[in-house]
């Protein structure tokens, strides 16, 4: 008997209308894992993560997609998350997806050997000014933006002349979420972003992300570019340390990377939770992570 995987996408994406070029992508990238895991035996079905009509004991597991609206619905998703992974094996695991949800992440693949973008952690409630904590860094320009976070939501870019006019930003947001302080590298729009794919631990291929002219965000929402990317040795070697530093290690993961001002390589964000992929461009990629989830479904 075939093994059942629910595709975990939102409401907005599960079956669109008359569906935008964007959504066409969403809907492109699952169909490719869907032929992808019934070439393994696997029966795929997409479903709406917050719909209260779906059956979670139907299905071996679920694995998140498209689910892109959680940061939004961030306490609705963790009040949902808990109790439905009694009920459905998650991929990637519960466990991986609590940690990987909120950035302080960071801290401990820093101390695991793994650079990150110099960054400092404001906590809920925190009552310390953004210019005193500009103060004890020799940054010359900064990133502030949620723990939290997906799509660059309230991402805020200042030198230290715009320190002022940023205080009152943080002020409001650090009442109810967590910050981060982050050092602005003129990489990020001079070379851009590489995302790099690893499935069941294996390297599988990158792509480049670069901004418009005059943007620091290579987000395409902002009007950032896409293409396929050739990764070096150290470039792979840097991404499958990255996963290889999860416990258990990821079945899928995006290693975001930049450049540091001696070119040296520095993860921005390692994306467990439900990070786009690319199948489009690299369809193989799809069939390697069904692989990966035969072999995770075939485990007890």
């Amino acid at each position: 008997m075939n093994k059942r995987v629910y595709i975990l996408t939102e409401r907005r994406y599960l079956a669109p209308m008359d569906p935008s070029a964007y959504e066409q992508q969403i809907l492109d990238e699952e169909s490719i894992l869907s032929l992808a895991f019934a070439a393994k035996g696997i029966d795929a079905t997409r479903v709406d993560w917050s719909d209260p009509k779906v059956d979670w004991e139907a299905a071996d597991a679920a694995i998140f997609r498209s689910t892109w609206d959680y940061f939004d619905r961030f306490e609705e998703f963790k009040d949902w998350i808990g109790p439905t992974s009694k009920k459905i094996r998650f991929i990637n695991p519960y466990e991986t997806i609590f940690w990987n949800m909120d950035k302080h992440y960071l801290i401990d693949l820093e101390k695991k050997g793994v650079p990150i973008v110099p960054s400092r952690f404001i906590e809920i409630g925190s009552k310390d000014s953004l210019a005193s904590l500009c103060a004890k860094e020799d940054w010359n320009e900064f990133i502030l933006k949620p723990c939290v976070s997906g799509t660059a939501r309230h991402t805020y870019r200042f030198n230290r002349s715009g320190i002022a006019e940023h205080e009152a930003i943080l002020k409001q947001l650090i009442q109810k979420e967590g910050m981060m302080l982050q050092e602005f590298h003129t990489s990020i729009m001079e070379r851009g972003e590489v995302s790099h794919m690893v499935m069941g631990g294996k390297y599988s291929h990158s792509i480049l992300k670069t901004a418009k002219t005059g943007e620091f965000r290579v987000q395409d929402d902002f009007g950032g570019t896409v293409k396929s990317y050739e990764a070096n040795e150290e470039e792979i070697a840097f991404a499958e340390k990255s996963i290889k530093t999860c416990d258990p290690i990821p079945l899928y993961g995006r290693v975001d990377v930049m450049w540091g001002k001696q070119g040296e390589l520095m993860l921005t964000e390692l994306e467990l939770v439900e990070p786009e992929l690319w199948f489009r461009i690299h369809p193989g990629a799809a069939d390697l992570l069904a692989e990966a989830v035969r072999s995770f479904l075939n485990k007890r």
